[in-house]
């Protein structure tokens, strides 16, 4: 099997046979700084201590299943680090790139991050997973997204979407008695809520990766709701972004923003004041990835006021699609001394108790079900969607990893007014095409 950009597989196969929604983005963390290696104990006994580097919405399911592992594996710990994703996807490539990266580590799906898995495979630097039982049950529409030339080289729980988390006591007092289903509808919700005295949407852009969520909600129904396989297009060097939907998408992006419906100054706040401004009430919703659902949740009085709905990204419902991923994962570090105990912990991930586990901490679909796994309630309403009228989160099919922060740089210039729509999807074309 080649890389996902050559993958033989179109879009409507990958979600009809994937079985589920699909992938996170991440926050800035924070923990111990650990060590790895093998030291001897009070009983002289060797003991042996993984190093992991994650990001933030990896913590929850992590430091549960390591508390578990440790149950399991006498002598054997896992010390946690969690850093800010920019950090993670700089410092911690640096390290595998030098050879003294920790065991275990934060892997992206796809290709389009420093840190993705294509990306990391292509250098040797992911350990070889497809001996374990649990890849023989990756969905066939998923494999892309786990393996390179036929090796599963990363382990993630599940999938995840993007959509609007949103507070339903905030709607219900501005009189919204439901979700919006169309753009139109989309636009007169945030109008109720602003006339209501409340932000309709928090923007944290000043964390680079919220940037583009608000895109990547829109771009399924301006894009691929008209042409599924514009991705293979674009690689054929058949379409752009500067002549496609992503146009409308840019131009509905900054409609939101020239309409007043962001709080003040989106470029100078952070996604944690975002998380709090509709956690409180003060905003009505965010647009964001399931994966950080837990995290507004904890910032709540209440979480059962907090749920998600699909953004609509059209004018016509039928032709709403949605934005979904395979959540952010870990790898093992092929060039470490401790890449056979990495490995037996990743097995270990992939029992199906510890999958429904780490997809229940993080609102994600589980990868594979059974009687005991969960869908978190709030996403259920996407659910429709995943049958053919869902896409993967556009970076896992750009062919490198300076696309993504081109985008980033282009939605805050955009925001600040220093760019118009032209120049910014002329640099992201230029950036495709390195």
């Amino acid at each position: 099997m080649t890389d996902l950009r050559h993958a033989k597989m179109s879009r409507a196969q990958f979600f009809r046979m994937m079985g589920g929604l699909a992938a996170a983005a991440a926050a800035a963390g924070c923990s111990t700084k650990p060590q790895t290696g093998a030291t001897t104990g009070a009983s002289g006994a060797t003991a042996l201590d993984l190093k992991f580097v994650g990001v933030a919405d990896q913590k929850t399911p992590m430091d549960e299943l390591v508390a578990a592992y440790r149950q399991a594996r006498a002598g054997v710990t896992i010390t946690t680090s969690y850093a800010p994703t920019d950090q993670v996807q700089t410092s911690l490539r640096t390290q595998l790139g030098a050879g003294n990266a920790p065991d275990l580590h934060v892997v992206y799906p796809g290709s389009g991050s420093a840190m993705s898995m294509t990306q990391i495979a292509g250098a040797g630097l992911l350990a070889d997973l497809s001996a374990q039982a649990w890849t023989d049950s990756i969905p066939t529409g998923f494999k892309p997204a786990f393996q390179v030339d036929g090796k599963t080289l990363m382990y993630s729980a599940g999938s995840s979407v993007i959509g609007a988390i949103y507070n339903k006591k905030v709607f219900q007092e501005a009189g919204i008695d439901a979700p919006p289903t169309t753009w139109t509808e989309f636009l007169d919700v945030c109008e109720k809520l602003k006339k209501a005295g409340k932000v309709p949407i928090a923007l944290g852009a000043q964390t680079p990766w919220v940037t583009q969520l608000i895109t990547y909600a829109l771009v399924p129904s301006t894009v691929y709701a008209k042409d599924p396989t514009f991705d293979d297009k674009q690689a054929a060097g058949q379409a752009s972004f500067a002549q496609s939907g992503w146009r409308d998408a840019m131009e509905m992006y900054l409609e939101l923003h020239k309409r007043g419906y962001f709080n003040d100054k989106p470029n100078g706040t952070t996604f944690e004041q975002q998380t709090s401004m509709v956690a409180t009430g003060k905003a009505a919703m965010a647009i964001q990835v399931s994966a950080v659902l837990p995290s507004f949740r904890d910032a709540a009085t209440s979480p059962d006021d907090l749920s998600m709905f699909p953004v609509p990204g059209a004018d016509d419902a039928a032709s709403v699609w949605i934005p979904a991923g395979v959540v952010v994962g870990l790898g093992a570090n092929a060039k470490g001394r401790n890449a056979e105990e990495a490995k037996a912990f990743i097995d270990f991930l992939g029992r199906q108790e510890n999958i429904n586990r780490w997809a229940k901490a993080i609102a994600a679909i589980p990868l594979t079900q059974d009687a005991s796994s969960a869908v978190d309630p709030a996403v259920e309403s996407f659910l429709p969607f995943t049958k053919d009228r869902a896409v993967p989160f556009m970076d896992q099919r750009w062919p490198n990893a300076e696309v993504q922060p081109t985008h980033f740089a282009v939605v805050q210039d955009l925001l600040a007014g220093k760019s118009k729509i032209d120049e910014a999807l002329k640099k992201m074309d230029e950036a495709y095409a390195k």
